[in-house]
């Protein structure tokens, strides 16, 4: 869909460091490219999809399964002390294609900050993980969760 972020880093029009982790026939993972951390990983469809009452029956079947693979995965490379799992759809007040934030999170973080009010603040500090990591992290996803040489 034409102006959709989302859509764009998934096609290729838009540039996405680290590229595709993976993809079901349905879903598709891939490195934020927001201020959430390094690590913290996108799982949305393929389709522009706005709506979680929308998904398609296959989307939806799909969806569960590859949040858990995605999160251990987190678990095993990041040894994270929990994974948060928030659900974003909204670009500048409107309605935009619908995503899975899997952010993992440890003892590094600002001391009383966690669940939303950390969100906040990262994305008031607005800093990026620099790409040459964020490809580093996603080549070691995609080998976990694909498999070598992927």
């Amino acid at each position: 869909m034409g102006g959709c972020l989302a859509c764009e880093l998934s096609s290729g029009e838009r540039e996405l460091p680290g590229g595709r982790i993976c993809a079901t026939e349905h879903l598709v993972v891939e490195h934020c490219v927001g201020p959430l951390g390094l690590g913290t990983l996108i799982v949305k469809p393929l389709r522009h999809v706005e709506h979680l009452w929308d998904l398609s029956a296959e989307e939806a079947a799909e969806l569960g399964p590859l949040l858990i693979r995605v999160a251990d995965a987190q678990r095993e490379l990041l040894q994270p002390e929990q994974v948060y799992m928030t659900l974003w759809s909204h670009a500048g007040g409107v309605s935009g294609h619908l995503h899975r934030v899997l952010q993992p999170v440890g003892a590094e973080r600002p001391r009383g900050l966690f669940g939303p009010h950390l969100q906040v603040a990262m994305f008031d500090a607005d800093v990026h993980p620099p790409g040459s990591e964020v490809a580093a992290l996603a080549h070691r996803f995609r080998e976990r969760l694909v498999g070598p040489g992927a």
